[in-house]
């Protein structure tokens, strides 16, 4: 009865140390599957915020090209210019008829 009760020992042990191994194991797996976990919420993020920069072109592409858009940048950057021209020039002529009837006052 000792050789069978000491086998049973030896077989308990090893049962013991096999429950133990998958136990570790499955520790592993929760551990991956929680980092999977957490790097599926960021890609879900960041396919939201796809999504939304897809639903933003795709308005601004029914108001407008990027060619129009452009263009309509160029326009505006011709219209600061000719601004400052056309301001310079009347202050340029502005001064020059005030330099005139001031002459023309003093003599």
């Amino acid at each position: 009865m000792t050789s069978s009760h000491n086998g049973w020992n030896e077989y308990s042990k090893l049962v013991l140390e096999q429950l133990e191994a998958l136990a570790v194991g499955i520790e592993a797996v929760r551990s991956d599957m929680q980092e999977m976990r957490q790097e599926i919420v960021i890609m879900k993020a960041k396919e939201d915020k796809v999504t939304e920069l897809r639903v933003w072109k795709e308005k601004i592409d029914d108001v407008t090209s990027p060619t129009q858009l452009k263009n309509l940048v160029d326009e505006v950057q011709a219209l600061r210019e000719f601004k400052t021209k056309a301001i310079t020039i009347f202050m340029v002529v502005q001064t020059m008829v005030g330099v005139i009837l001031a002459w023309n006052t003093i003599l």
